[in-house]
């Protein structure tokens, strides 16, 4: 039998403007902040069962290779965020304590 290496391999697909693995619903920002959160790739699996150790791996490899890329993207996506978090504040601000309520209590309990 003669066996030969897959050469390129695409585990990260760019689409709606962000991040994804190739052929899931799992943004590769959520490998990315567990990676960078210090979670070794087999935590990640374990969080992402759906993800093979291989595409969590190759994530990872993604990220590295493309690491200024990536981080001006999640600063980017981090900015949106805090935007939409103030706006909420803003326009209903008994609604947003409720939800920074339950966030803490979730964060207690767990």
């Amino acid at each position: 039998m003669n066996l030969s290496p897959t050469l390129t391999k695409q585990y990260v697909e760019q689409r709606d403007e962000g991040y994804w693995l190739q052929g899931t619903r799992i943004s590769l920002d959520s490998v990315v902040y567990a990676f960078l959160d210090g979670e070794s790739p087999e935590s990640i699996a374990q969080n992402f069962p759906l993800l093979s150790l291989e595409q969590i791996y190759g994530a990872i490899t993604f990220y590295l290779a493309n690491r200024e890329l990536i981080d001006a993207y999640l600063k980017e996506g981090e900015e949106e965020f805090d935007k939409l978090q103030k706006s909420l504040r803003q326009k209903n601000p008994s609604l947003y304590q409720k939800l920074v309520t339950a966030q803490t209590h979730k964060q207690s309990r767990a």
